[in-house]
């Protein structure tokens, strides 16, 4: 357990971490309110312990501040006053337990330990899992009765697996939660903590599996074969015992190589885009003219809660077509319109910001006369192949599929799937294979028997194209969606090599949850850190960034720069030039100076224009240069460039 200390007093501190670390806990230590701030926004904790008479920010306006944002961490309060009117301002403040100095060691820790049980929802301090047992208060861990002996860190990586033993826990989490904010362990750190502690269990009596490994995504308490049957036939009794493609889904990421394209299939992909998007152009645009009416309806204070919601629905949905013709620089824009238009905190002066991404947005639909290959994604990141004719339904798919990190292509008919067939003939420009496959069963509903007859050709034919998939593919996904009446069509789909049958009805954003928890995909947010001594424009960045995933810190004391930087371990660095004392010029010579942090991507941002100071920022090793006002989107575009090309050259 993991455990945010914001205390002054060096010789409480000394006292505390030492208690604390001998009761198996993980502690990071901070000084003033604003770095517990920092600390607690940036990692997680399972409780902070918070000082009242601080520097920088008292401990109950930063409990209130933590409330505020929605915390809902428990906070423990630590004080020298002992007044009843200070105990009642951090209780409404939003504390969970209050301890006034000096106070009883034992009685902390098992206040602490209270509020822990209080959390996690086991009221009582032992844990149990099958034959397993650990007793948090005492250190006892028992597997069938036989005492266990565990170093501290064993001890701890038990006790994370059992009170969250449905949670697969990457090697990352682990880290994160039992190793401080000061140490830097590497990954093997972890796995030979736990080979020592699977020994140990093993030589208990314990399976040799019980804590298990998924590979690619982490380690979790596995259940014993009987467990595991009686929950399969409770939840699931239609699937066969024989039939677990689940394994095989899960080794589906890598990536297979092509040497060349055809250039036939291509054309006919192309061409059914180029077709399609003749009638799409002018309803995008008309899409976006309603936008720009909320606009201007917002600009004369006139918008209400209702056209609000509208214009987000449509931004929602606009962003998705425009995904699935590859035009991705106008996807983000109206990504951040749709941001904005879903806020409860949408003002008037903002309305200035969003027609200049209405205009932008409208000439990149209106400049867009043709769709080329050159704008379809040409990424490695997990690829699924939706085939489904409904250009709005694999719309809507695609929308999902973006926010889970998924790129996506359009088969809307057999003959542009069955081009994906061979890796020679992919029409992916970057010849990648796909990840997985979305299939749409035609529906069989038509009243006369022509219309049926045709129907019954058009689904032998998706049959056959599925039983071609996984004959060429036979460790790809291949899911299936169709009318959940029809148990024949089920049955076809599995002896033809599907993996995983999905109702029609099923909403999008549910359809590609799926899949992504059949292939593994995630996506690893990018953590920015920002260093800028004007607080109006900090605090304006997480919102501006906010569409595009980005793990936000900001930093307005350059003072605290190196300490905020470890803690943090951004992807990218943004530094401001002009700054009190220190400026960026000086903390971007010091970053570079450590070996560490010599590749970590620095851009600046700043008002200065002058060829003077880009000169001088490149010197000192800056990647990239940018001019003060900014857009969301191109400031976003430019972090991810440069993210990406630093990733490619260190692979």
């Amino acid at each position: 357990m993991k455990i945010l200390l914001v205390e002054d007093d060096e010789a409480l501190i000394s006292v505390l971490t030492q208690s604390l670390a001998a009761h198996h806990f993980v502690v990071d230590v901070v000084r003033d309110g604003e770095l517990g701030w920092i600390y607690g926004s940036t990692f997680d904790y399972d409780l902070l312990v918070l000082d009242v008479m601080l520097p920088q920010l008292d401990g109950i306006s930063l409990c209130q501040r933590f409330r505020a944002e929605g915390y809902t961490t428990p906070i423990l309060l630590l004080t020298a006053q002992d007044a009843i009117t200070t105990k009642v301002q951090g209780l409404e403040a939003g504390a969970d337990d209050y301890v006034v100095k000096p106070f009883d060691l034992a009685e902390l820790i098992a206040r602490i330990r209270a509020l822990l049980r209080r959390k996690s929802g086991h009221p009582s301090s032992w844990l149990v899992w099958e034959n397993l047992q650990l007793n948090s208060s005492t250190c006892e861990v028992m597997y069938k009765e036989q005492p266990l002996s565990l170093t501290t860190k064993e001890f701890e990586l038990l006790e994370l697996l059992l009170r969250d033993c449905q949670h697969v826990f990457s090697t990352d989490e682990i880290l994160d939660r039992l190793w401080s904010s000061e140490e830097f362990p590497a990954e093997a750190t972890v796995r030979s903590h736990l080979r020592r502690l699977r020994q140990k269990l093993t030589a208990a009596g314990a399976p040799p599996d019980l804590i298990a490994t998924l590979h690619g995504r982490g380690y979790y308490l596995k259940a014993s074969v009987s467990s595991q049957e009686s929950e399969k036939e409770a939840t699931d009794p239609q699937i066969s015992a024989s039939s677990n493609p689940t394994g095989a889904i899960r080794d589906t990421l890598a990536v297979m190589s092509v040497s060349d394209r055809n250039a036939k299939a291509q054309q006919q992909y192309l061409a059914f885009l180029n077709e399609t998007w003749k009638t799409t152009q002018p309803q995008s645009l008309a899409q976006v003219a309603q936008l720009a009416q909320a606009v201007a309806n917002l600009q004369a204070e006139q918008l209400t809660s209702l056209q609000q919601a509208q214009a987000h629905q449509i931004a929602h949905k606009l962003a998705g077509t425009l995904g699935t013709f590859g035009l991705l620089r106008a996807m983000q824009i109206v990504r951040q319109l749709e941001h904005w238009f879903g806020s409860s905190k949408l003002r008037s002066h903002q309305a200035a910001l969003m027609q200049t991404l209405i205009t932008a947005l409208q000439q990149e639909i209106q400049a867009t006369t043709s769709i080329q290959s050159s704008q379809l994604p040409n990424r490695h990141s997990p690829l699924l192949l939706i085939v489904n004719p409904d250009v709005h339904i694999a719309a809507s798919l695609v929308n999902a599929a973006e926010s889970h990190g998924l790129r996506t292509a359009i088969a809307p008919t057999i003959t542009a799937a069955t081009a994906w067939l061979t890796p020679e003939n992919s029409p992916d420009p970057s010849g990648q294979v796909p990840t997985a496959i979305l299939l749409q069963l035609p529906r069989l509903s038509a009243p006369s028997r022509t219309r049926r007859k045709h129907s019954s050709t058009k689904m032998t034919e998706v049959f056959n194209l599925l039983e071609q998939f996984a004959q060429q593919y036979p460790n790809l996904p291949i899911l299936v969606s169709g009318d959940p009446g029809e148990l024949r069509d089920r049955l076809e789909v599995i002896r033809r090599g599907g993996k995983l049958f999905l109702d029609s009805s099923v909403l999008p954003e549910q359809a590609i949850a799926s899949i992504v928890e059949l292939v593994g995909g995630t996506k690893t947010p990018v953590r920015l850190m920002i260093v800028d001594d004007d607080q109006v424009w900090l605090q304006t960045l997480p919102t501006l960034l906010k569409p595009w995933g980005f793990e936000v810190t900001i930093l307005d004391d350059p003072h605290q720069f190196w300490q905020v930087l470890q803690a943090v371990t951004p992807d990218v660095l943004v530094l401001d030039i002009k700054m009190p004392q220190i400026n960026g010029f000086e903390l971007c010579q010091v970053l570079r100076s450590d070996p560490r942090w010599q590749r970590l991507p620095v851009l600046f941002l700043s008002i200065l224009t002058d060829s003077k100071s880009q000169n001088e920022a490149f010197t000192v090793g800056a990647d990239d240069y940018l001019c003060k006002p900014i857009l969301g989107i191109e400031l976003a575009n430019r972090i991810l460039s440069r993210l990406r090309r630093v990733r490619a050259w260190a692979s």
